[in-house]
């Protein structure tokens, strides 16, 4: 039986190629959900391959400008111990900055460097009168109350965790290295707190607290204003550091000596030139250079210079519980820094 068709060649084979068409259409898309599922599993595996870091180390400036702060900033508890047997310790410090500041914009303006914008200056006096009038003016004072000098050093390694906290109300979100360096740092502040020199004195108790914190507060709150940029910036902080310590050595009612003997002398000239003047530019290039966690990583490395040099050159001895304090605040604060590498970059 022979069944004809109805249809016209064309018709046929128009159907015939549409079929071709469909069935090709649908290997070209089982083809394309095999190689997009393919390239996901690897892209998948490669986000789980760890990426190489390079380590790029540092430069010559930066490495000088930390070997400045590290090793200056260290002896300059030792050199306040000389200054202060005939400076009051507000008034050192102001004498201090006074001098270095002058040496400073002497030199800016031989060189034509022009005056900043009124606003940047009063932000850079307010950032400088936090950072000088309270942490070295306090820990002057604190010196001058007979505090140990270890224990003063503790105090300045807690400068770190206060940043932290301060640029958390800031917006800052921590790693978790970061928050473990935080509970740490905490830690060796309670053990810092029971330390024998300090037992009964609440007053040397507040300063080791505040102290720190008002460098920190300014460190922080310096990113977040307009302050002059370069040597202009430093000295225009030196000076809002020296009027506020003025101040503060006036309502203190501290005097100036009168006949200051001559090993004062020579410290307070020394720790003008070095202490403020090189090792405060130093650390202010580093601000602007390096990582937050570097430039104040002289923190932790200061109090092991200054209770070095004591014990080398004064015969000072350490107590066991201010050693455990040193060594629970250093861990955290090294924790805080190497939560993120401060040289490494990814290799594309």
């Amino acid at each position: 039986m022979i069944i004809k068709c109805s249809c016209e060649p064309e018709t046929l084979f128009s159907a015939k190629t549409q079929s071709v068409l469909i069935l090709e259409y649908a290997m070209m898309i089982r083809e394309f959900a095999n190689n997009t599922h393919r390239e996901t599993r690897m892209a998948s595996m490669k986000s789980m391959t760890p990426i190489p870091l390079r380590m790029k180390l540092p430069s010559p400036q930066v490495l000088i400008a930390l070997f400045s702060i590290y090793f200056i900033w260290g002896a300059t508890d030792l050199g306040n111990k000389f200054a202060l047997e005939s400076y009051p310790p507000f008034l050192l410090v102001g004498l201090r900055l006074l001098l270095a500041m002058s040496i400073l914009l002497a030199f800016l303006r031989i060189r034509g460097a022009p005056f900043p914008p009124m606003r940047q200056m009063l932000n850079a006096l307010l950032i400088g009168g936090l950072m000088f009038g309270g942490r070295a003016g306090l820990f002057a004072l604190a010196q001058q109350q007979g505090l140990g000098r270890g224990i003063l050093s503790l105090g300045i390694a807690t400068v770190p965790l206060w940043a932290i906290m301060f640029a958390i109300l800031l917006g800052y979100r921590p790693g978790k290295l970061e928050i473990a360096g935080l509970i740490i740092g905490i830690v060796g502040i309670a053990i810092l707190n029971i330390e024998n020199n300090l037992q009964f004195d609440i007053f040397g108790v507040l300063i080791l607290l505040f102290a720190p914190m008002t460098w920190a507060f300014g460190s922080i709150y310096s990113n977040h204003i307009v302050i002059p940029d370069g040597f202009m910036g430093t000295a225009f902080q030196m000076i809002g550091g020296c009027i506020t310590l003025f101040v503060m050595s006036f309502l203190r009612g501290e005097a100036f000596p009168i006949n200051p003997s001559f090993n004062a002398t020579v410290a307070l000239i020394v720790l003008s030139v070095f202490g403020t003047l090189v090792a405060f530019t130093a650390y202010m290039y580093l601000i602007q250079t390096v990582s937050a966690g570097l430039a104040t990583s002289y923190s932790y490395v200061n109090p092991i210079v200054t209770i070095g040099l004591g014990a080398i050159l004064l015969g000072d001895t350490f107590p066991a519980s201010g050693m455990l304090a040193l060594i629970v605040i250093s861990i955290g604060v090294v924790l805080i820094m190497f939560s993120k590498s401060q040289f490494a970059e990814e290799v594309e």
